[in-house]
């Protein structure tokens, strides 16, 4: 958008050509059009940042123009020239959009304070404008790399429910990505403008993770000093992100369920319910129908959340998108640590296809990051995998694997991880990207502890 540029909209000339003069001696770019209809002609031809238009034109009128422009182009701002004693109309045109109104035969010099505060107000609109598409673009849908048939059914599915205020539940394994496409579905929605708040409800303990969901008042325990807002509370308006779900204390269960169904809770320590507007989202990698079964998690909790479900392929069931997934990250890290690498050999691309991906997306994020940072070369090779990579694969590309399989692996990780962190559970919890009561209860059910 042109700095300086502005439309004059009336059919009477001499007026037309008084107010260009008056305008173009202050440094603006003046068009002029003497119809509604040449008008929207050249607004479509290029962005322009203020319009004035008479209210009365031979094939328009003003006001209804306004409400059109407005509509079409929501950074341009409209100053609306009213007739002597018509200032109702003027009225009207605000109502309908419009930045102000003067009326004609007025002191000219009037105009131009009002033009240039117009200006101010439509290119600080315009970038506004600008950062809202940065900003959809750094977290929205295109953010989700991916052209296989598995993903992009699920991407369809997604944004179409990102445009109701639908719960929704992301299913899928660690690393697949939950909550990416959780920030795609709000960046989508129409509560995008409102914040975006993520919670990994297996990261704290049940106590202090009431309090941070719902808040406390001043004295309700130990070290509770003042009044603090919960997360719900934050994200009034917009959405919250329950991760790891699954995690979830009988008791917040229950506490939960009254939020879906009344929008309203009440804090750690109060005696009234606090009332919110909130979307919610929710993820696991667990199958809660079968927690349901086992009386680990509330049926009736579960049916609320699962009204509309979305399951995430795992990487091996998307092996198109590896390259494409590699090539980006490549791209990220070697920004990142300034390292030109132009692209990959194809024994490097090869192993990564042929590779099982228990750890899904993450995974291959992390073993990029590591070849990017040993390349010593600008094309990353095999030599730069983990060892247990670069050997022949025990199960080839396109072949699933059992639930045996499936559990051998992602215990050999976590065995791998805890070597590498020294027995550090959580430093292992954040190198996996998961909660340390997951971790816990993995090393349990794989007989680790």
């Amino acid at each position: 958008m042109q700095k300086d540029k502005l439309l004059i909209i009336d059919d009477e000339e001499r007026l037309r050509n008084l107010l260009a003069r008056i305008l173009q001696l202050e440094g603006y770019d003046v068009l002029v059009a003497s119809t509604g209809k040449e008008a929207l002609k050249k607004l479509q031809q290029e962005p322009i940042p203020v319009v004035i238009s008479d209210v009365k034109l031979p094939d328009a009128n003003g006001i209804e123009l306004t409400a059109q422009i407005k509509a079409s182009w929501p950074a341009t701002e409209i100053i609306v020239l009213t007739a002597f004693g018509t200032i109702n109309d003027g009225v009207k045109a605000i109502k309908g959009g419009a930045f102000d109104y003067i009326t004609k035969g007025d002191d000219n010099e009037k105009i131009i304070p009002l033009v240039s505060k117009a200006m101010d107000k439509a290119l600080l609109q315009q970038k506004i404008l600008e950062l809202e598409k940065k900003l959809n673009s750094k977290f929205g849908f295109e953010r989700l790399i991916g052209k296989s048939a598995a993903i992009t059914e699920v991407i369809k599915l997604a944004q179409k429910v990102a445009l109701t205020d639908t719960t929704v539940l992301l299913l899928g394994e660690t690393g697949t990505g939950k909550e990416i496409f959780a920030e795609a579905i709000h960046q989508a929605s129409p509560r995008n403008a409102k914040s975006f708040v993520a919670v990994n409800c297996s990261a704290f303990t049940k106590e202090l993770l009431e309090s941070e969901l719902f808040g406390h008042k001043a004295g309700s325990f130990t070290g509770a000093v003042k009044d603090k807002k919960g997360l719900f509370e934050e994200a009034n308006g917009g959405t919250i992100f329950l991760d790891e779900i699954g995690e979830l204390d009988h008791d917040l269960q229950a506490k939960l369920l009254r939020v879906l169904e009344s929008q309203s809770f009440i804090k750690v320590g109060d005696t009234k319910p606090t009332q919110v507007n909130v979307r919610i989202l929710a993820a696991t990698n667990r199958n809660l129908q079968t927690e349901v079964n086992k009386e680990g998690f509330r049926s009736d909790l579960y049916y609320r959340l699962s009204v509309f479900q979305i399951t995430l392929p795992a990487l091996r069931d998307r092996k198109k998108d590896i390259k494409l997934l590699a090539e980006y990250f490549t791209q990220y890290f070697g920004a990142k640590v300034k390292k030109q690498i132009t692209g990959m050999s194809d024994t490097f691309v090869e192993k990564l296809e042929a590779y099982n991906w228990p750890g899904n997306i993450r995974e291959l994020k992390n073993i990029i990051e590591r070849a990017v940072i040993l390349a010593d070369e600008n094309t990353l090779d095999e030599t730069l995998l983990p060892y247990e990579m670069q050997g022949p694969q025990t199960v080839q590309p396109g072949s699933s694997l059992s639930a045996f399989d499936l559990a051998s692996v992602e215990k050999l990780h976590i065995r791998r991880v805890l070597n590498h962190t020294h027995g550090n559970r959580a430093e292992a919890a954040r190198l996996l990207s998961i909660g340390i009561a997951t971790l816990y209860r993995k090393l349990k059910d794989y007989g680790l502890e």
